[in-house]
């Protein structure tokens, strides 16, 4: 089984943006976390003229060009006039928006997406861009939803399984540390994926909890060693829906970071079921932090 990508530090933020008020809101919470990592942040509109240049005219690329730019233009004054001491780029991709994303966040960039894309069918398109990018990231993604209604406490959650989430508990201890607030580590275990849907014997229920606290506690340990200053509240639970719970609990924090467990598909690797949920029902912006399939195909 593989771990999560190998670094937790705290990288440039890359936002895309099309249009759409789920973008704007996006493009601004993307701006205050630039803010707060002391970091530039990456403006980004893909609009695919390449992949559209045979079977459109040149004036309705010139058109699609000139729409994009001033699109940028206008999200760089919002986030200027708002944040004036951020650093902040815009660039104009003719490629799509997926890899116009994942090349702009290079080897350790954060990428952020809004949870939809603009009204009507474009939505699907632009929600399927979003998931897309979430999928087949290299990189942290956040998923911006559930801000008119968020905490605003500092509080970051990180949904923790075992040791392999190491990483991802190091990434929500950062988020955690930069918002001078606290650290909330949640193992949520099914136990009907543990133990089979007859449960029989109590003493095995038992030995599987103390097992999982186990873990939770080996990271929480690692933790607080290597963030002594920081709050860190560790909490287990068991369900037969580990997503209900972490949706619940996501409604006491600023940002929910996960590991992005994916699925095998045919069109390509897919987000997790779990992690799916989430990113569609979390009532705060969701971190997800990249991890791989094992060879069977199974959730790692």
């Amino acid at each position: 089984m593989e771990g999560t990508t190998s670094s937790s530090e705290l990288g440039a933020v890359i936002v895309g943006v099309d249009g759409s008020d789920p973008a704007r809101q996006a493009a601004m919470w993307a701006a205050a976390e630039a803010v707060r990592r002391e970091r530039p942040l990456h403006i980004v509109h893909g609009s695919d003229t390449d992949g559209r240049v045979l079977y459109v005219s040149a004036k309705s690329i010139e058109s699609v060009r000139q729409a994009g730019r001033e699109l940028l233009d206008a999200t760089s004054a919002a986030v200027t006039e708002r944040f004036p001491g951020l650093q902040v780029n815009a660039e104009f991709s003719r490629r799509a928006p997926v890899p116009s994303l994942h090349q702009a966040a290079g080897p350790d960039g954060t990428i952020v997406v809004g949870s939809r894309g603009l009204g009507g069918f474009s939505s699907l398109m632009l929600g399927s861009v979003g998931l897309k990018v979430a999928a087949g990231a290299k990189t942290p993604v956040i998923i911006v939803r559930g801000t008119e209604n968020g905490a605003d406490t500092g509080a970051v959650l990180a949904a923790v399984r075992d040791e392999h989430d190491l990483d991802c508990a190091r990434y929500a201890a950062r988020e955690a540390q930069i918002r001078e607030g606290s650290l909330r580590l949640l193992h949520v275990w099914n136990i009907l994926q543990s133990v089979g849907e007859v449960v029989t014997l109590l003493d095995d229920v038992e030995e599987i909890a103390n097992e999982q606290v186990h873990h939770l506690n080996a990271v929480a340990d690692r933790i607080r060693e290597e963030f002594p200053d920081l709050t860190v509240q560790v909490d287990a639970d068991k369900s037969t829906s580990v997503a209900s719970v972490l949706v619940e609990a996501s409604r006491q924090a600023d940002l929910l970071v996960m590991g992005g467990r994916r699925s095998p598909s045919y069109l390509g690797p897919t987000l997790g079921r779990v992690t799916h949920s989430l990113v569609h029902h979390a009532h705060c912006p969701v971190q997800l932090i990249p991890r791989h399939t094992d060879k069977d195909g199974s959730e790692s």
